[in-house]
Parts: C-alpha cells; structure tokens; sequence
C-alpha cells in the first residue's frame, strides 16, 4: 500500500509541479471519501451471487476515495484527471472478493488505485460550441433527480468524443460517438479482424421553456457479433453484490445468449433506442415528470435474436412543505412473452441505474455501494412511494421509501431461459420477476451533517419477495422463505 500511496503522492506532484511551470494554468481539486459498514441478512434472498451458491458476511466495512483534478487554462479549456481506490474492503483480498483487485491487509497490503477520468474540455474559438473528449461521465437525459438515472445508459463513464452546440436560450442539439466496449483495441490476436466493439452515436436536443422541460433523444449502437460472445465480466472496482449485468444480460435475446457467436448471423447488429424526457414545473409545487422509450436490436438477424421493448415512468413530487416533500412515481416495461424462438420482448439496455428516490430495491441513489437488491426495471411494473427531505432537526434530513414491483415476464419464458442457460445465468432470481410473482421493499434513510462537507450516514432497508418453485427450483425457492432481505449501513461520507 505504501508504495502504491507514494506513487500516488509522486504523480501528484509532478503535475502539480508542472502546472506552475506552465505559469498560467490553475489547478483545482475536489472529490470524496467513503468509509462505511453494512450488515446484511439474507443477501438476494439465496445469497450475494446469482446462482445462489455463495453466501455473504454479517458485517464487511469498505472504503473509497476518488480524487478529481482540473487544469484549467481559463474558461474556454481545462483537462481534468481522476483516480480513484474503489470499494476496497478492509482486511480483504482479491481472491475472496471477486470484482476487487485487493484490500486493506495487515500484511504487504496493495490497494487498487485506477484512472476513472482522462477528457479534455474546450470551446471553438469566438463560440460557445464545446468538445468533451476522452474518458469521462456518460449519461443520457432522465426527467428527474429522483428518478436518478436513465434506464439505457446512466451515470457511468466512458471513452468518446461528446459536443454541445447551444441554439438559443431554450435549444441545444448535444451528441457525439462513445466506444463501450472494444476486445481487443489496436492490435488483433491473429491475422482475423474481430468484431468485437461495441459503438455508440448519441443525439439529445433538449427544449425548455418557463414551466415545461422536455429533452428527445436517441442512440445508435453497434454491436460487433464477437464483442456479445464476449459476455464482459463483473468490472474491477464493482462490489460482488451487483447482478451479472453485461452483454448478455442486457442486450441480447436469451438463446443468442447460449453461444452468440454461432446464433448472431450478422458480423455487426445495428441496436437503436428513441426516448423523450418531459418536465412540468409550471403548476409548483406540484411538479410532475415522465420518460418514454422504445429500444430495439438485432432486428435484421433470425427471429430467436431479436430483442425490442417499451419502458416509461411516470412521477410527482410536492415541495409546498418545509418539513418534507411527498414524492410519487409508478413505471412499467414490456417483458418476455411465452416463446424464446421469437426473441425477447423486453427493452435492450447498455448500463442500467434508474430507480424512485433512492429505492432499496434498485441501483440507484444510494450514498454507499452493495446496498440494494437489483431488481430489474426492464421487465417490471410497480410503483414508489416516498418522504423524501424531512427535517425536523437542523443539519439531520431522513427519507422513507415504500416501492412495490412486479413482473411482466411470462413464466413460461423464465423457465425455458433457465432451462436453456442455466439457472441464474441469464434471468435471475429477484433481479428478472415473472407475472405471478412481486416483491415490495423498505429503506429508511439519515443524514447528519456534521461540518458542511462532512456528513454521517445511515442506510436501512428490507424487502420481502414471493417466488415460483415451477419457475426457480425447490432450492431458490425454499431459501427466500428462510427470511426477508435486510440490510443496515453506517458511515462517513467527505465531500472537498
């Protein structure tokens, strides 16, 4: 760990020392710290992984510290540089926690320290046109903070090349080209040319005007037939708990899922989503927001490849009370109808975090990581209710969460899945819900700032789910009644 901390310490000042020479550039940092502790009982209901083979700890304490640094030649051009030690358990090892490359040990420890951000930002000369390029945030447009993320692809980072044309007040056109994925990038492993990318071209134009908000989009992807039989495993610096989201899960129909390379008959696959934010704020303090979108892939490959589905969300929020604001959303998403031979029904996605204020049951808003349960949006219905900023102490806030989903999957469908891909793999239990089966979930959350900048955290939820045996198994099944899923977090969360 020293070494790694001395490196760091190095690099540092050598940019630093650099900026001064280079006299006019400013540098300016900021970032944040995490130390926290969760308890968990009855992980996923059968344990942290999908299959339901690997149970977890009582009590694991983590900690991640990300550092962002701007060199700013003036307003018109700066670079911004991050690291960061993610998720990093104390006293663990890479060997014991899958997804984390090492821990805080006792002995010879050797922390993970990573690049996150490397983009340079610039407008053109005499205009307010201005590139990103590099490795940077990427998000698409969603239609509220409480809903957190977009459902195709939200706050995550990526390689591309983004820019931002301001039309007038109210109209910008905003779009460019992101590499997700490439297998093998700049040098092939054989004489063959690889597909193996996976691209995007992103177009949104949002629109406002006093009282209303709405921002149409659209993305372009390309998936490369030998990036899909990729199937990208779970990435370094992500906790162990997270669901098998990748390639497979996400964009491709369930039997292109078995061996992709030999079922996608095309070398490329053209997958395409078209969406709408809409935001009426004119009636404050009612405030009232909504997303539609429809994505499809795959569509010029056989029938068992294709993949298409509809996703929308609907929500409300009243800010007239000083003690608290009552938050209100419902969604619903197309799922699996009967039969695998003709694709899938539900929407393809590239990286899923959306979720009602800051649900337990979804990857969403949560302060620390490894704290929900990852149920899928995709193939779902329900709704979220929720007290969201309620204050009666100055500097401690506290939110209440109920959410209730379920599925728009056919039985039928799920159970050939497992049967096809092997249970767990590629539909998973309590992430991907069938018509007959529901889950409903509570988080009571706290924040105490102690400093402005430093605050401390508690994390709760629980969440009961009922399940078919004809579906999952004796063994799935007998396991979720053994008890609810519940978690409590502790920690300090440091902003600078």
């Amino acid at each position: 760990m020293m070494k790694r901390v001395l490196a760091l310490a190095v690099l540092a000042g050598l940019l630093l020392g650099s900026a001064a020479a280079w006299g006019a550039t400013e540098v300016k940092m900021s970032g944040d710290a995490r130390i926290w502790a969760d308890w968990w009982s009855n992980m996923n209901y059968t344990g942290w992984n999908p299959t339901g083979t690997k149970t977890n700890q009582s009590m694991t304490i983590w900690e991640l510290f990300r550092l962002k640094m701007d060199f700013v030649t003036d307003e018109n051009l700066k670079f911004r540089f991050g690291i960061r030690v993610m998720n990093i358990p104390w006293g663990g090892a890479a060997a014991l926690n899958p997804g984390v490359n090492s821990g805080f040990l006792l002995d010879n420890p050797a922390v993970n320290i990573s690049v996150y951000l490397a983009f340079m930002q610039f407008k053109w000369p005499g205009s307010n046109v201005e590139f990103t390029v590099g490795y940077q945030d990427l998000d698409l447009p969603i239609s509220a903070d409480m809903l957190y993320a977009n459902p195709v692809l939200g706050i995550t980072r990526g390689a591309g090349a983004l820019v931002k044309i301001p039309v007038c007040d109210n109209f910008k056109i905003q779009g460019g080209f992101i590499r997700f994925v490439d297998g093998n990038p700049g040098f092939e492993p054989s004489t063959t040319t690889l597909a193996d990318r996976l691209d995007g071209y992103v177009l949104t134009l949002p629109i406002s005007v006093e009282g209303f908000k709405a921002t149409p989009w659209s993305v372009l992807g390309v998936l490369g037939r030998d990036a899909a039989a990729l199937g990208a495993s779970i990435p370094v610096g992500v906790s162990p708990r997270l669901y098998n989201q990748n390639i497979g899960n996400n964009l491709l129909a369930p039997i292109t899922y078995v061996a992709p390379a030999t079922f996608l008959r095309q070398a490329q696959s053209l997958y395409w989503w078209v969406g709408t934010t809409l935001s009426l704020t004119a009636l404050d303090p009612f405030q009232f927001y909504g997303d539609i979108i429809y994505g499809a892939g795959a569509q010029n490959d056989k029938s068992l490849d294709k993949r298409a589905g509809l996703f929308l969300d609907v929500a409300a929020e009243y800010t007239g009370f000083n003690l608290m604001t009552p938050q209100a959303t419902f969604w619903y998403s197309t799922g699996e109808d009967k039969s695998l031979n003709n694709g899938s029904e539900r929407m393809p996605v590239i990286d899923d975090n959306w979720g009602p204020s800051s649900s337990f049951l979804f990857n969403n808003s949560q302060v620390f990581t490894a704290g929900y349960m990852g149920l899928n949006p995709i193939g779902s219905w329900g709704f979220a209710l929720s007290l969201d900023k309620i204050s009666f102490i100055q500097d401690l806030k506290h939110r209440i969460t109920f959410t209730f989903a379920g599925g728009t999957n056919s039985p039928s469908a799920i159970r050939l899945g497992n049967l096809y891909t092997g249970n767990g793999s590629y539909f998973q239990l309590g992430r991907d819900l069938t018509t007959q089966e529901y889950e409903y979930g509570v988080n009571f959350d706290h924040q105490y700032n102690i400093y402005e900048n430093l605050a401390a955290v508690v994390e709760t939820g629980w969440s009961h789910g009922n399940f078919q045996t004809s579906v999952w198994g004796h063994r799935f099944t007998n396991a979720t009644r053994n008890g609810d899923a519940w978690k409590v977090t502790f920690g300090l969360k440091y902003l600078f």
